[in-house]
């Protein structure tokens, strides 16, 4: 069967076939220590440090510290920790601050060969001099600051002598470049804050595109990796390559794939870290959040997280992946894997009144029937037992499979009972249950009776003998599916009120007593859950980790319906919105963005544009005219199709004219270019 590879590696077996030698191989993950790593990393961790299991190549970790304001050894020691309980190894542990010394160097270096210069503008006006991704730059009054002054200015910088954001080093490209990252980057900004690794040592720091290329460059990495949003960035990545480049030495080559996003929360570090500030969550770890650690916590394990990489594929277009494939895949491994026992989260006392009082049995119970060699354990079986109340109605109708008032069930590994009456209080809640049972019918007896058919088998704990614990049953974070896409609201207007129940009184088999942080137990008939780091002696905490079968989607029949996709399946194909949507929803921020974020939400258009058909774009194209940002995302759309060969019928025509005539400057440029 021959091996399906994806872009990337048809990228590096491509590189090979060329002649490229296999033992310089070499990758890394560059994660920035400003917060903790969340399933979308998992996707870069899985795919750097597959390559180099799979290549017999070595992949460092290296941390891309450039920015001291918001990066903390806190985060530092988080990533380490959730790489290795991933399963993955890094052969080098790194830090861009390794190199500040290097790159200082070669920044220097520019300077005197009049490729950088230090600039004084504000922020606000070196922005406004950058242009618009249709209109050129403008030169900074300071562009042709004689190398000497700009030597010494950058050399006060680094010393202190300035305050934060007065001076800044840029490098010397083109004011007039269509690419926007390479009108007159800023190099290195000044930075009054104290490292968590050199200290107080230095007052300059390297923006992210001059110390991330040439760090791949000094570690010798032969192919970096990074997501879609730093595709603008490659020029700029090779020509700072180009000017401190040895022949001699292995030249880096910057490849991008898509982000991994998940539906019903939020991947930016950045607003995951406003709701832990904002004590929305319990922190980095709350089992509600994305973040590796927070599913660790929740009970996912490395094989279903390294599972859903696999499964959801690397992309070459931003794509939300759906939350129910995730949920599928840590089903699948703790089906294999988990220890079956029984525990009550709504109990209701249930008396057998013919079982002699004071008598106790210890029924054997399978730890986990797909796996022969599991073992069993023992459950003490009694007069008294707690049943779910959700279980027992006094007439549950010809539909209604569980207990009820004359009929029969089996208990879990145990006998059958008839429910024969129940005690109320003065309210009418039921508060006892009172059955009969049938002595021959024990489970795994053999016996005729036991052999008997009946519509339903009910899990339950012997009251006597149960240890009582908190369970905390975790639902979505947020209601809606793109939390972040809405312009006119804020995210958090989209919190789930009902994503933490906490049960104060569950009851549990006793076999749980000595439940273990690593282990992971399947609640007969109600779900996955593990131990959760807040229990002590005497007191257990179980976190929920999922159900026993999706019942979001049959509660949200908005969402597609995800219940047990088989990994045979499309399952990328199910778990994507479409391209056409997904241009729609940048076109809504368009008129919001300026610079270079412009450009790159404008390029982004165009990717997902490759997979829009003219059936689809052409009922747009009557968009209101006050939707600017949607029909600039449609005209754009119309572009790539007439670059790929569709024919400019009298409907395109019409839709371009019309883009002419607005008043939006964006618009009218993009049609200009189209005729």
């Amino acid at each position: 069967m021959t091996e399906s590879l994806n872009f990337i590696e048809h990228i590096i077996e491509e590189d090979l076939a060329n002649g490229f030698h296999k033992e310089k191989l070499r990758f890394r993950f560059p994660p920035e220590p400003n917060g903790y790593l969340h399933i979308g990393h998992a996707a870069s961790i899985c795919l750097n440090f597959g390559l180099g299991e799979k290549y017999n190549a070595p992949v460092n970790l290296r941390f891309d510290d450039t920015n001291p304001s918001k990066e903390e050894q806190e985060y530092v020691d988080a990533i380490k920790r959730d790489i290795a309980w991933l399963g993955f190894s890094w052969a080098n542990e790194c830090y861009a601050s390794d190199y500040f010394q290097q790159l200082h160097d070669w920044a220097v270096q520019l300077i005197k060969e009049d490729k950088a210069y230090v600039d004084q503008q504000t922020s606000e006006q070196i922005a406004a001099q950058k242009g618009t991704p249709t209109t050129v730059g403008t030169a900074s009054p300071y562009r042709n600051r004689p190398s000497s002054e700009s030597l010494d200015l950058f050399e006060r910088m680094k010393n202190g002598e300035f305050a934060a954001g007065s001076y800044v080093l840029r490098a010397k490209i083109d004011m007039s470049s269509p690419n926007m990252h390479m009108r007159d980057p800023i190099l290195y900004r000044i930075i009054n804050a104290h490292h968590h690794r050199t200290g107080n040592k230095w007052c300059i720091y390297p923006m992210y595109d001059w110390a991330h290329g040439e760090s791949d460059y000094i570690e010798q990495v032969s192919h970096s990796l990074c997501t879609l949003e730093f595709k603008a960035h490659r020029e700029l990545y090779d020509w700072y390559i180009d000017q401190i480049y040895d022949s001699k030495l292995l030249r880096p080559k910057q490849r991008e794939f898509a982000r991994r996003n998940l539906s019903y929360t939020v991947m930016s570090k950045r607003k995951l870290l406003e709701l832990v500030q904002n004590k929305v969550v319990a922190g980095w770890d709350d089992p509600r959040m994305p973040t590796i650690s927070g599913l660790r916590r929740r009970g996912y394990t490395p094989t279903s997280i390294r599972k859903f990489s696999d499964l959801a594929g690397i992309a070459k277009r931003d794509n939300v992946t759906d939350v129910s494939l995730l949920e599928f895949c840590i089903r699948e491994d703790l089906n294999k894997t988990a220890t079956r026992v029984m525990a009550v989260l709504n109990p209701v006392k249930l008396v057998i009144t013919n079982y002699p009082e004071g008598k106790v049995e210890f029924l054997e119970m399978e730890n986990n029937p797909e796996q022969p060699d599991s073992g069993t354990h023992e459950v003490p079986f009694s007069r008294e037992l707690y049943i779910e109340r959700e279980d027992f109605k006094e007439d549950g109708g010809k539909n209604f499979f569980r207990l009820s008032l004359g009929n029969e069930v089996r208990l879990k590994s145990a006998y059958f009972i008839k429910a024969e009456s129940v005690v109320k209080d003065e309210a009418g809640t039921i508060l006892e249950i009172h059955c009969t049972y049938d002595p021959e019918s024990r489970s795994g007896s053999g016996s005729e009776a036991s052999q008997r058919k009946v519509k339903g088998t009910l899990h339950w704990v012997s009251i006597a003998h149960a240890i009582k614990a908190v369970v905390r049953e975790y639902d979505r974070l947020f209601l809606e599916e793109a939390p972040d896409s809405h312009e006119e609201k804020n995210f958090m207007e989209f919190m789930n009120p009902n994503s933490l129940n906490s049960i104060n009184e569950a009851y549990l088999e006793p076999f749980l007593a000595n439940a273990t942080l690593d282990e992971k137990y399947q609640f007969q008939r109600l779900g996955y859950f593990t131990l959760d780091l807040d229990s002590s002696d005497g007191k257990l905490v179980f976190n929920k980790t999922v159900g026993l079968k999706d019942t979001w989607a049959k509660q949200n029949t908005e969402t597609p319906a995800q219940n047990q996709p088989k990994p045979q399946t499309s399952v990328q194909a199910q778990s994507q919105r479409s391209a056409l949507n997904e241009i729609q929803q940048i076109g809504k921020k368009l008129t919001n963005l300026s610079g270079e974020k412009l450009e790159t939400a404008m390029n982004s258009i165009r990717e997902f544009a490759e997979d829009v058909t003219y059936d689809e774009l052409e009922p747009l194209f009557g968009t209101a005219s006050k939707k600017t940002g949607t029909r600039i995302g449609v005209l754009l759309s119309v572009g790539v199709l007439l670059k790929n060969g569709q024919v400019k019928n009298q409907a395109i025509s019409d839709f371009i004219e019309s883009c002419k005539n607005d008043e939006n400057e964006i618009l009218k440029v993009e049609a200009e270019k189209l005729g």
